[in-house]
């Protein structure tokens, strides 16, 4: 994979800050009210490339490695995090499922077009009974001569209504010791007996679509299956969603920033008493732990990333990351809140949105519990060792 080098990065970071805060900020009360991207922002995100940043160039991507989408995701979560949902889904979880256990044949029918927004990848593994944890499983995926057959119901599916292409994670075998027999197969959204349920209604992220996938006696050929075996199913299932957590810490991060820059200005140029309430000590405590929350999520992060792209760790800095990122901008969103008087429990104030949207970060992508799971057993396991 060729490297994009730090000149190069730097323009495509620049470019994507001012369309964050040019083009996307000051239309985010028109994406709340009414539940979508506008189809302008939308092409805008695909002519710059934003569909397949994290996919390999040789794909028809920018190539980003993990230390350089940390940085993107930092200035995508400044916004309202439907905008980043759009194109997250074909850049990481689904995406990176092809670029690391794809078939040379998968890869060049897939690739190419997510990269360029032409086709909108869904990753369904969530279902009810199994959520972070995918070794509960119970959507069956069964051979039918060279085919497979798949039964079962996928829930809170991200851009399920949208999606072309579903990536669907199945059990084809009980699980045995070191084998959890669990597959992953490219469904494309047309095939008889995938049908998508009306679209979820959720407290926050409005413009993030989200809804219910149904798998009744769905028939795909044998190259559906990834990488054409499927022991592959589980380890890409892993190794995405460990990825994914670290570019989820980083959009915590953004939204974090965000925050705090909001209550800042909101400090400063509210008065109480004729003061602004910037200059009472109570106030600038909040500020202080923002702040706090937000520098210690940043440097986490980008060691996390760097230790990712090294391979010295792809497990437990992940989930940590993830952990304390998500669980530090719940925080700073509450704070925000807080900042802002009964100006922040109105709608169309940036941080109600905020506070709505960011609580979702604690649950997707493996709760905070499942985190420390992680994490704990990881270092209890390593020293048993």
């Amino acid at each position: 994979m060729t490297e994009v080098s730090a000149e190069d990065f730097g323009f495509i970071r620049r470019q994507v800050r001012e369309f964050v805060r040019t083009d996307v900020v000051p239309r985010e009360t028109e994406i709340m009210r009414e539940d979508r991207i506008p189809d302008d922002l939308r092409r805008a995100a695909a002519e710059m490339g934003l569909f397949g940043y994290a996919i390999p160039a040789e794909w028809g991507g920018l190539g980003l490695d993990l230390t350089q989408d940390v940085e993107l995701a930092m200035e995508l979560g400044y916004t309202t995090l439907a905008l980043r949902s759009m194109f997250g889904t074909n850049n990481g979880i689904a995406g990176q499922v092809l670029v690391g256990f794809g078939t040379d044949e998968q890869r060049k029918t897939w690739l190419e077009r997510l990269a360029s927004g032409e086709v909108v990848a869904s990753f369904a593994l969530t279902e009810p009974g199994a959520g972070s944890n995918p070794a509960g499983l119970r959507t069956r995926a069964r051979q039918d001569g060279t085919d497979w057959v798949i039964d079962g119901r996928k829930q809170y599916i991200t851009n399920a209504p949208l999606a072309d292409l579903f990536v669907v994670f199945a059990r084809t075998a009980d699980p045995q010791p070191g084998d959890p027999g669990i597959a992953v197969f490219l469904v494309p959204a047309d095939t008889p007996g995938l049908t998508v349920g009306p679209k979820d209604r959720k407290m926050g992220q409005e413009g993030a679509w989200t809804s219910d996938v149904t798998l009744d006696g769905v028939r795909v050929p044998a190259e559906a299956l990834v990488g054409g075996q499927e022991a592959a199913g589980y380890k890409a299932a892993m190794t995405s969603l460990a990825r994914g957590r670290v570019h989820i810490a980083a959009l915590a991060v953004g939204t974090a920033q965000r925050a705090l820059d909001e209550s800042v200005a909101y400090a400063t140029q509210n008065t109480q008493g004729g003061t602004p309430i910037g200059e009472f000590q109570l106030v600038q405590a909040m500020l202080a732990d923002m702040q706090t929350g937000v520098l210690a999520g940043r440097a986490l992060v980008r060691e996390t990333a760097g230790a990712y792209v090294s391979g010295e760790d792809r497990r437990l800095a992940p989930s940590a990351a993830k952990l304390f990122c998500t669980e530090m901008v719940g925080k700073v969103a509450d704070l925000a809140v807080q900042v802002h008087g009964g100006a922040g429990y109105m709608r169309e104030i940036p941080v109600e949105r905020i506070y709505r949207d960011v609580r979702l970060l604690r649950l997707y992508e493996g709760t905070s519990e499942i985190q420390r799971l992680i994490v704990g057993g990881g270092l209890v396991r390593a020293a048993l060792r």
